[in-house]
């Protein structure tokens, strides 16, 4: 049970912003989703231990959002809080060849922020749509790189609401994993090591990067990117085209006709036509291909 008094005033506490029945609508990519009981804008790695040390001792349920880019909310809300690590917690700071990034800071403008800076490495991360944080979580990647070739050590709050420091060596990164997948820790900053380079070379690569992104990918559709994990030996954006599903609908809920991999909102979808779609490819794949498709969007309910 959520005590939005009680709450409001620990926020108040703390210096966080906090928004009682806000819609998920709002902070999702797919731009979809029922209210939450309440959603605080998270300001320090202090302030998000003391609310999850509160959420805990109350019995309150929550959720951890940072864009949203690999989310769908549920059409009914979520029955608990949402943390959001955003823009009020999205500090970099440069120290030589590193970046230490707050988990609330944007990948991109990580990448833009190496970019000024000289640093190479992050080239083709830029235009993943979601924060540091969440990018380390899921060990996003793009054209052949991925979060594990550039981390050295991230911080998180632990079960005892501590926060501590992980290596490289032990975050356990691999296709779309990492040693906080199965975990209820939370990532409050994440430290890269780059190479020096030119800053117009790592602009022009950059920017290549994005004029791929928006050749291939639906960018102008709300969508959580990637629909599905890649299947082991095969493309998921393969298989759904090759068994003609392009263009394949269920409601506002559409298979891209631009790229396979992608389920976009036409503008009215909500996340049971989504799913629902979602569940036809993978019966269908299955049935023609023997492949068994794996969502890559988290459902929050």
């Amino acid at each position: 049970m959520v005590n939005i008094n009680e709450l409001t005033a620990l926020c108040d506490e703390l210096g966080c912003k906090i928004t009682p029945e806000c819609p998920l609508s709002e902070y999702t990519t797919f731009r979809f989703g029922g209210p939450c009981r309440a959603l605080i804008k998270i300001n320090s790695a202090e302030s998000a231990a003391r609310l999850l040390r509160y959420a805990d001792e109350n019995s309150v349920r929550y959720g951890i959002l940072g864009r949203g880019s690999n989310i769908l909310a549920a059409d009914e809300g979520f029955d608990g809080i949402i943390l959001l690590f955003g823009g009020d917690f999205a500090n970099i700071e440069v120290d030589g060849n590193r970046l230490r990034c707050e988990s609330g800071a944007l990948l991109s403008y990580a990448c833009a922020r190496a970019q000024q800076v000289g640093l190479s490495g992050m080239e083709n991360l830029f235009g993943i749509p979601g924060t540091v944080g969440g990018a380390l979580f899921m060990n996003a990647g793009a054209y052949n790189s991925e979060m594990k070739d550039v981390v050295v050590s991230a911080e998180y709050i632990d079960e005892n609401y501590e926060i501590k420091t992980i290596g490289a060596e032990d975050l356990d990164l691999s296709y779309r994993h990492s040693f906080f997948s199965d975990k209820n820790y939370v990532i409050t900053s994440v430290t890269v090591e780059l190479k020096e380079g030119a800053p117009d070379a790592i602009k022009q690569a950059m920017n290549e990067c994005m004029a791929k992104r928006t050749a291939k990918q639906p960018l102008d559709y709300p969508s959580a990117g990637s629909t599905f994990k890649r299947p082991e030996g095969d493309y998921a954006s393969r298989l759904i085209d090759v068994c003609g599903l392009k263009g394949m609908s269920c409601g506002g809920a559409m298979v891209s006709e631009k790229h396979s991999g992608f389920v976009i909102n036409k503008g009215y979808a909500t996340c049971a036509d989504v799913l629902e779609l979602c569940g036809k490819v993978k019966e269908i794949v299955k049935e023609k291909t023997g492949f068994v498709l794996e969502l890559e969007p988290v459902i929050l309910k």
